[in-house]
């Protein structure tokens, strides 16, 4: 299986950024990826609830969610909507934060809502409160596919490896991180947290990034870190994307998550602990 990793630069404008998604879904499809897939986010980036209002749809009415459809159809490709910002009708007007795995006849075959929440401060002047717009997710997401199980997370579910573990366990090969990493904490943590959840699960591990300066019509925009990453399951790396947009390819071969598991089988060693 070849797989494509898009990185993507977005605004707050998602029909602009869906032309450009829509071009390198085409590239990829074109350079034989059967698996192609997005960053956290791709519909856009504002750090303005308001503007959020304005951009964001319910599901059904989301237009890049329909284009990506129409557009794994038409090529005949699993396309993983690494998330899109979504309305609901959850009484506090929260937002969702959903990722998409997109069959190869353009149907939805798999849908996870971001359970953890990024809720921090990084710096003085960087302080996020996820959750004040988004409502979080609770339920952890295996896919089946004729090529692999996938195991669905977004961005900052990577700080959680009991979440990693457990998808590995109901039989996930391939860990999906879609991300819009910030830029001060993915120079720290991106490369060794993706590596770690490949090593300890015996898994692929595949990480589509927004990156660079997102320009905002409203807001102050924002950073992120970039450094697409597929990361194979005894923890190489084997793909960095670096910082800039574009289409990035990767051949999985999945008897290497067998292989890897066969030499360190910690997945069966789970012991019950009492304490602290």
């Amino acid at each position: 299986m070849r797989a494509a990793l898009i990185q993507l630069n977005v605004t707050d404008d998602p029909a602009a950024n869906l032309a450009v998604t829509l071009a390198h879904v085409k590239t990829a499809v074109a350079g034989g990826a059967g698996f192609v897939l997005t960053p956290e986010m791709t519909n856009g980036l504002s750090s303005s609830r308001e503007h959020q209002h304005a951009i964001f749809r319910p599901e059904a009415q989301d237009e890049t969610l329909a284009g990506l459809r129409a557009a794994a159809a038409e090529a005949g490709i699993w396309l993983l909507i690494g998330s899109l910002g979504l309305t609901t009708t959850d009484a506090d007007g929260r937002f969702a934060n959903r990722s998409f795995l997109i069959a190869p006849d353009g149907t939805v075959a798999a849908r996870y809502d971001k359970i953890h929440m990024f809720d921090v401060n990084v710096s003085e002047t960087e302080i996020y409160r996820e959750s004040a717009g988004y409502r979080p997710g609770s339920a952890a997401v295996v896919a089946q596919t004729p090529f692999a199980a996938i195991g669905m997370t977004v961005c900052y579910d990577l700080r959680f490896a009991y979440l990693y573990r457990r998808l590995a366990q109901a039989g996930a090969q391939i860990l999906t991180v879609p991300a819009a990493f910030n830029h001060i904490t993915g120079a720290a943590h991106w490369e060794p947290l993706l590596r770690a959840r490949a090593i300890e699960t015996g898994c692929f591990v595949l990480a589509p990034a927004q990156t660079g300066f997102h320009a905002e019509t409203r807001g102050k925009g924002r950073r992120t870190h970039g450094h697409s990453l597929a990361v194979a399951p005894w923890g190489e790396v084997l793909l960095d994307a670096g910082s800039d947009p574009g289409v990035f390819f990767v051949d999985l071969d999945l008897a290497r998550v067998d292989q890897a598991r066969a030499r360190v089988p910690s997945l069966t060693h789970d012991r019950k602990i009492t304490g602290p």
